[in-house]
């Protein structure tokens, strides 16, 4: 009977003759490539060539080069071929083919061979044709072998032209015997192909899996999957092909490897051992070997994608070659690659039976945030980033653009919009290092938003992770020690702090965690490192990333009949680490608490936050915030001379006022040197917003104002509310001109170089336009202003001199504060 024989669903010969042709002749130009990228936008260059200049409109040679840069640009060229090329001259070691480019060729010519679809189904089958392909049109090098050229250089070079020779001699002698003892095709492949997979299909966009969603029917398909990288183990080598030589013979004897397992060749089983029975022994040659580069990498789904009562599922993915160190741990990835089973293998294979374990071999990942550094912004988004900064207000623009479906709470959005841009890291010549990121802790009621505050700030930043006081260890925050289930050694795997490494950790319910573990930030939050010393393992890990802090007060609730010390109930140690600290408490008002529920009402209404009050409803959206952070980061603002002296006499001032407060038994916060260095941070992340390599004295008054603002939110208590509760406007308005006096803040310009005895004995000069941009600041009218200023100019409080520019305030120190009109 004879046995059923089935034909081939494909042609894999024709396919492969298709796969030649679309390498040699697959043509596309650099401008259709930018507007597919963008958009299908058409950009002129003359509007965005960073090579032009004015002096070349009367320069016939300039005007003529930058034709011929137009020209070259619209004409196509043959993209793989020159690829080819480059791969052949060994300036690169990837070939990435794009579906979209096969499906475009496809359509063209009107092939029906289904390349595309044939390769998206069995992936693996396809990579090995196509490689066949490039080894059969790969071109000369333009430059022969050099002495600067690598050892494997010389290798490859020589065992290319062996398998020529060995071919050109099968020809000649007619024996087609000779080609079995060619080199292996992996030992002539100084390459790694790869496949990016199609961004859309029938007009719509691809979707990424998740990893609850992979099933078995996409084994051995090319598939996308979405998760988050929780785990990558180091970079180590891993044998393609195994070389041996043998102690009689002197054959060199190559053994493929293709599965996870293999066995060594041990005799030598060239024919001159056969022929004299020689059993020649075979001993690991590791300089004639291939190995590639090997990292191991666990995904693990998103939050949004697990179901409800489920727990997050992962997926090993396994990068070979020129994917390796693409992924970190903590970042949000899509990862495309072929979907394969593998048996378990030792103790697992005894316990397991017949189930096999499966994995992700990588072909394409893309970060969905990527680091500052790595960000690219396009010009869509550099236009509307430089319409918002010729405006000048992009700092209220951008402030206002955080969270906006959270009403209020500018001050706290302030603050975090720099603690998005942060300060300067310095480096000292003698190797000790000044942090530049920014420390923040929300202290306040119950549903005052700030647990929102903090997710939000966890996704625009790029390396942002959320976690919660309750549900976190101390060495879940630092570093664990675990035993690789690859090589089965003690390694340490990073805890929260080392994940969000230059980027922002978030932790809520701060009040809530245990003595013991809060010690272990104490470290991060100055040194910026972790140290490690246990299982036999002593290193510091870095950890170069900012506290942003939600905490309740001690009783859940603010506590007005104790003290702040008594209801915030944190160490003084960390909270001095702190740059700033705001208390935000939820006091009835009728007027506010009016506007928080239409607020409220229109979100829930609309899906969307209202119109903000800025000048003509500019906002930003967090890839444009992300975006404008990028860019500022970049800038490496200094202090000037004019503006340290300020700065000092400025804390200064703020310890005497310290010394007061403690006579007075009012003070909460301590002003230490640590203050300072946060005045130093806030007024540089300022610069930054600005784009300025230079801090001004605006940006350290602004700086001044978001601390003093969080102490008066910290000082505040019930008897002081209380007895301000029925004050007017003109009476708040004492209260903070008088609050700002004392304080050294808004001091006018030539009484800087006073001495403070002169200031008693004379009366206080203010800036009145610092002034009136703090009051207007606060929630006040320009009217409210000028009422308050002309009542108690006549109740000879303070007194306007200098032409208006200046407030000169003579009230003396034991006055009250809290006089009504």
């Amino acid at each position: 009977m004879a046995l059923f024989n089935m034909k081939a669903p494909v042609e894999y010969g024709e396919q492969q003759e298709a796969f030649e042709h679309f390498l040699t002749d697959f043509k596309t130009s650099p401008q259709e490539t930018i507007t597919t990228a963008l958009g299908n936008i058409t950009i002129n260059e003359d509007d965005l060539s960073d090579d032009y200049d004015f002096m070349d409109e009367d320069d016939d040679a300039g005007q003529q080069r930058r034709r011929q840069q137009r020209r070259g640009a619209k004409e196509p060229v043959h993209k793989y071929k020159l690829m080819l090329q480059e791969l052949a001259d060994r300036k690169t070691n990837e070939v990435v083919v794009e579906l979209d480019d096969i499906h475009t060729f496809e359509e063209d010519l009107g092939l029906e061979l289904k390349l595309v679809e044939s390769i998206e189904k069995n992936t693996k089958h396809y990579v090995e044709i196509l490689s066949r392909a490039i080894d059969k049109l790969m071109p000369q090098p333009t430059q022969g072998l050099t002495f600067k050229d690598d050892v494997l250089d010389v290798l490859m070079s020589n065992r290319a032209q062996r398998n020529a020779d060995l071919v050109e001699a099968a020809e000649r002698t007619a024996d087609p015997a000779m080609l079995n003892e060619q080199y292996p095709a992996q030992l002539t492949r100084r390459y790694t192909l790869v496949f990016k997979p199609r961004t859309a299909m029938s007009g719509e966009p691809l979707k990424a899996l998740s990893v609850r969603q992979v099933r078995g029917d996409h084994l051995g398909h090319l598939i996308t999957i979405r998760g988050i990288a929780t785990r990558v183990s180091d970079v180590k080598p891993i044998v393609q092909v195994s070389a041996y030589t043998c102690d009689r013979c002197g054959c060199e004897i190559f053994q493929p490897v293709s599965d996870k397992q293999y066995g060594p060749l041990t005799l030598c089983p060239s024919k001159d051992c056969k022929e004299n029975q020689a059993k020649g022994q075979l001993y690991p040659s590791s300089r004639a070997s291939k190995f590639l580069p090997f990292q191991e990498v666990k995904i693990q789904e998103l939050a949004e994608q697990v179901p409800i009562g489920q727990i997050p599922r992962t997926l090993t993915v396994l990068c070979y070659g020129t994917l390796v160190r693409k992924v970190h741990p903590g970042d949000t990835v899509d990862i495309s690659g072929i979907f394969l089973p593998t048996p378990y293998t030792g103790f697992q294979a005894m316990r397991a039976g017949l189930l096999t374990d499966t994995y992700l071999e990588a072909h394409d990942v893309v970060q969905h945030k990527k680091a500052y550094e790595d960000m690219q912004i396009d010009p869509l988004m550099e236009r509307r980033i430089a319409k918002s900064f010729q405006s000048g207000n992009q700092y209220e623009y951008l402030a206002k653009s955080i969270a906006p479906e959270i009403f209020g709470h500018l001050d706290v959005k302030k603050a975090l919009l720099l603690l998005l841009v942060g300060g300067v890291t310095k480096e000292v010549g003698d190797g000790m290092r000044i942090r530049g990121d920014i420390n923040i802790c929300l202290m306040g009621d119950p549903g005052v938003a700030k647990s929102q505050l903090l997710k939000y700030i966890s996704k625009v930043a790029p390396r942002g992770v959320y976690t919660s006081g309750r549900g976190s260890s101390g060495v879940g925050l630092t570093a664990a020690v675990m035993r690789d289930p690859v090589t089965d050694e003690m390694v340490l795997e990073g805890g929260a702090l080392v994940l969000a490494d230059n980027g922002i950790c978030c932790i809520d319910e701060f009040d809530k965690m245990d003595d013991n573990d809060r010690t272990a930030i104490h470290e991060v939050m100055e040194q910026q490192t972790i140290s490690i010393s246990k299982a036999g393992i002593s290193t510091s890990l870095n950890a170069r990333t900012s506290i942003l802090a939600a905490a309740n007060p001690l009783y859940g609730r603010y506590n007005t009949r104790l003290t702040a010390v008594e209801n915030i109930n944190l160490p003084a140690a960390l909270l001095s680490r702190f740059d700033v600290m705001f208390l935000l408490l939820d006091t009835p008002t009728r007027e506010l608490d009016a506007q928080l529920a239409k607020h409220v009402a229109y979100v829930h209404m609309h899906n969307k936050h209202p119109d903000i009050d800025t000048s003509d409803g500019f906002v930003f959206s967090p890839a444009e915030v992300r975006a404008y952070v990028a860019k500022a980061r970049t800038y490496r603002p200094v202090l000037p001379q004019n503006v340290a002296d300020y700065m000092v006499k400025t804390y200064v001032r703020l310890r005497n006022q310290h010394k007061r407060n403690e006579k007075k038994s009012q003070n909460f916060g301590h002003t230490t040197p640590r203050t300072l260095l946060g005045i130093v941070r806030l007024a540089q992340a300022l610069a930054r917003l600005q784009f300025s390599n230079t801090v001004k004295q605006e940006d350290v008054d602004e700086a001044l104002r978001l601390i003093e603002a969080s102490k008066e939110s910290l000082a505040m208590d019930d008897g002081n509310r209380s007895g301000r509760r029925g004050l007017n406007a003109s009476s708040k308005i004492f209260n903070l001109v008088k609050g700002l006096a004392d304080s050294g803040a808004c001091r006018a310009d030539e009484m800087e170089d006073e001495d403070e005895d002169n200031e008693n004995e004379f009366g206080v000069e203010l800036n009145l336009r610092k002034v009136k941009e703090r009051v207007i600041a606060k929630g006040f009218t320009e009217n409210q202003w000028l009422t308050a200023l002309e009542e108690y100019t006549d109740l000879n409080i303070w007194q306007t001199t200098g032409n208006g520019s200046r407030l000169v305030f003579i009230v003396a120190d034991d006055r009250e504060g809290s006089q009504e009109l």
